[in-house]
């Protein structure tokens, strides 16, 4: 075999390996961005109608109040009026990998929706159904609301920073001040920055501005 043979013979040999090589890229990119997202809508589904049902059921002698859930099940519906009336998503019981699988995560030992302390919340960016892909566009005053079993509760964004992954205080009762006893509902999303990166995080925090029964309606923010 002459040079120019095997230099052609490596050139296609090449050529079919760079062509394989971004077929396999481009099937797990569409793996990451659009498989994984219909995995979370059918988790989501069933979640939602797990609450549904476990709402529908008669009070617990306990009281209204949040009840303790378990890892991976849900603990309340999340609306976000600027990212679209259709912005709806259950929140999962706990953050690692599995969990956030289903949907937004809520930091287990953080406060629960509408008690005093901080209601850390977590979620994806790009995968898994990407709950907080568009949470770089919340502003300051937009409203976040959280639903559960028998109250609506509306926080305010109050602010955003762009934190490194150790950065641990702003999950703390009173975000960004450790050791601080808190004296109000607060609520914290999390989640990577920038997109398709986990070097920082994109951090938004809320402050409870109104708790409001069902039986009266919706809340305002929802038209209610």
């Amino acid at each position: 075999m002459s040079r120019a043979d095997t230099a052609r013979a490596a050139a296609r040999g090449l050529g079919e390996f760079l062509l394989t090589a971004g077929v396999v890229i481009l099937l797990f990119v569409a793996y990451e961005l659009w498989f994984t997202g219909f995995y979370t809508a059918q988790q989501q589904h069933d979640l939602r109608n797990q609450l549904q049902h476990e709402w529908a059921l008669p009070v617990p002698r306990s009281g209204p109040g949040i009840q303790e859930v378990a890892l991976g099940q849900g603990v309340a519906i999340l609306r976000i009026p600027r990212l679209g009336s259709d912005y709806v998503k259950v929140v999962v019981e706990g953050v690692n990998h599995d969990d956030l699988k289903k949907g937004p995560g809520h930091y287990p030992g953080t406060a629960m929706p509408g008690q005093i302390g901080n209601f850390v919340v977590s979620g994806h960016r790009t995968t898994y159904g990407a709950p907080f892909n568009r949470l770089d566009e919340l502003q300051v005053n937009d409203a976040i609301v959280v639903e559960t079993r028998t109250m609506w509760f509306t926080y305010h964004v109050t602010s955003k920073e762009v934190v490194l992954p150790t950065d641990i205080d702003v999950i703390a009762p009173v975000p960004d001040h450790p050791g601080q006893k808190p004296t109000k509902a607060y609520l914290t999303f999390t989640t990577c920055h920038p997109k398709y990166s986990a070097s920082h995080r994109l951090i938004v925090h809320g402050i409870l501005v109104d708790a409001k029964p069902k039986v009266d309606g919706l809340p305002v923010a929802l038209g209610g």
